[in-house]
Parts: C-alpha cells; sequence; structure tokens
C-alpha cells in the first residue's frame, strides 16, 4: 500500500454569503484554516485555494471582491486540484467548493466531508 503524505485541499465557503464583507470572509478563511491542523496531525498536507489566490489577486493590485477575482480563484483551485490525492469539503454554500468536488470525483478523488474520514498514517510510516 502506498501510504506517503496526501495533498488535501480543504474546500468550502470564503465568499459565499458575505456580500463582500471583509470581516466575513476572514472567518470564513479562518474556519478553513482550522481544518488544516486535524489535516496535518493525520500525516497529511493541508492546502487551501486562497492561499495561493490571495496573494495572485494581491500581486495584481486587486482583492477579492474585484471583477478579477472570478478569473483567479476558481482557476487557482483546478491548478492546485491537478496536485491533490483528495478534498475535504467542509459544510457551507459554496458554488467554489461545489466545483471542488465535482473536479475531484471527475478526476478520480477521494472526497471527505469530515476530518474523522481522512485515512490516518501511522507514525511509523509519517517519518
Amino acid at each position: 500500500m502506498n501510504d506517503k503524505p496526501k495533498l488535501i485541499l480543504i474546500a468550502g465557503p470564503y465568499r459565499s454569503g458575505t456580500n463582500g464583507d471583509p470581516e466575513a470572509m476572514a472567518a470564513h478563511l479562518a474556519r478553513l484554516e482550522a481544518a488544516a491542523w486535524p489535516v496535518f496531525e493525520a500525516g497529511h498536507l493541508p492546502a487551501i485555494g486562497e492561499w495561493i489566490a490571495l496573494p495572485v489577486l494581491h500581486s495584481a493590485g486587486a482583492g477579492p471582491t474585484d471583477p478579477l477575482a472570478d478569473e483567479v480563484l476558481y482557476p487557482t483551485a483546478d491548478r492546485l486540484l491537478a496536485h491533490c490525492d483528495a478534498v475535504l469539503r467542509l459544510p457551507g454554500a459554496s458554488t467554489g467548493a461545489d466545483r471542488d468536488v465535482a473536479t475531484a470525483r471527475r478526476r478520480g478523488l477521494p472526497v471527505y466531508y469530515d476530518v474523522s474520514e481522512i485515512p490516518r498514517r501511522t507514525p511509523e510510516t509519517a517519518a
């Protein structure tokens, strides 16, 4: 059995339901990031699309509510998924996260809906 660490995309609401409110988006990002430790603790590597997309937007002089965001956020997640081994889908309405799940399923990647579903790597194999 191949027990290498998986790169797991954490997908869930970021802009959804925020009406562009920066505090609400920050709260959503904090919720996504709260799942990073359990993924890492299970022996895997967490990834969140916004960790890549937001600096890309910033370097273009834009932010998550600018028109350019749709041209960066969704494509970033799609490109990142080309390198991922699985998706952890957190609860909440999110068009982007639903797209991530659909892409993962098309690519034959596992989709988890709770961190407890993610296979843990044993300490012997996690080194």
